[in-house]
């Protein structure tokens, strides 16, 4: 794109993030382009800047400067992949699709990753081609994920969750005997980057609040399995919020103890054991529960 572009907000597009609106449009142009021309001002809504987070408005004017776009070989998404997701699917009808995400796939392509959950979802055919993700799952957390096949939904649901409507309760399996009352924790958490642009975020004092109600599901010798909602939507908020507490998540390689118990002794799966348990949007009569894979009770009943 060698010259400047100006783009007329219609009522399908308005709702949605201006990074998220700018990723879909541009492509070709890497991520970390698009976030820098945002916060050089390069990027102009009715001629001020904005914040990656501003949400565009029905006849905005958004003008996008000169880029130099590589267009990027078409990454080959294969049949298994597609396959898999297709069968992971518990529920669709024209405005969504709820999937049972598996562990090990990201949600979407980027930094080292060529395929995520939502490159493969719009191979699914023609009418999946607009699809988007309502909300992220970390690569290795599974469970209930849902995904917009129109903006119009998307636009909802982002409405709903930022006020706050939508209820995500997710199970983890954590290391030690929980010995907190169940009820509403509160930290403060802030991302930074290591070396290597890899995400992470610390507990610190002038972070933002993350708020999760936990409840105790079941305790064990040296594990217990936990309820977690999330009141806040922050950044690995639950890996992080946990481990604040002395619970690591078994298999969390970022957040966890390198020292914790070998696994091996339990002959379980190599994975993080947090799982999306439910989605619920009572505005939208929307309520999904994806039980959690046998392997999370497992730990619990081996561990006598």
């Amino acid at each position: 794109m060698s010259k400047v572009k100006k783009i007329n907000i219609d009522s399908d597009i308005s709702g949605q993030r201006l990074d998220n609106f700018l990723i879909n449009k541009l492509k070709g142009v890497p991520k970390s382009k698009i976030y820098s021309i945002i916060r050089k001002g390069e990027i102009r809504v009715n001629s001020k800047r904005k914040k990656p987070s501003y949400k565009l408005l029905h006849g905005d004017e958004l003008r996008i400067p000169p880029l130099n776009i590589v267009e990027k070989e078409n990454n080959f998404i294969p049949s298994k992949i597609i396959s898999f997701l297709k069968d992971s699917v518990i529920y669709e009808n024209d405005d969504f699709i709820v999937l049972n995400k598996p562990e090990g796939i990201a949600s979407h392509g980027g930094s080292g990753i060529s395929v995520g959950v939502i490159e493969a979802v719009r191979n699914f055919g023609k009418s999946y081609r607009d699809a988007k993700l309502v909300h992220r799952l970390d690569k290795d957390t599974s469970g209930c994920q849902l995904i917009a096949k129109n903006n119009k939904f998307l636009r909802r649901c982002n409405e709903l969750i930022s006020q706050r409507k939508v209820k995500k309760i997710y199970h983890a399996v954590v290391y030690g005997k929980w010995a907190h009352k169940n009820g509403l924790y509160e930290i403060n958490v802030k991302k930074n980057s290591l070396a290597g642009k890899e995400r992470v975020v610390k507990v610190t004092k002038t972070g933002k609040i993350a708020k999760t109600f936990f409840k105790a599901i079941n305790i064990s010798s040296n594990f217990s399995f936990i309820e977690c909602e999330l009141i806040t939507g922050r950044t690995h908020q639950l890996r992080v919020h946990l481990a604040s507490m002395g619970h690591p998540i078994v298999g969390d390689k970022k957040y966890g103890n390198t020292n914790s118990m070998n696994l091996n002794n339990f002959n379980l799966k190599d994975r993080m054991y947090l799982h999306a348990y439910s989605f619920t949007a009572d505005d939208l009569s929307i309520k999904f529960n994806v039980d959690s894979s046998t392997e999370f009770k497992k730990i619990l009943k081996n561990d006598e």
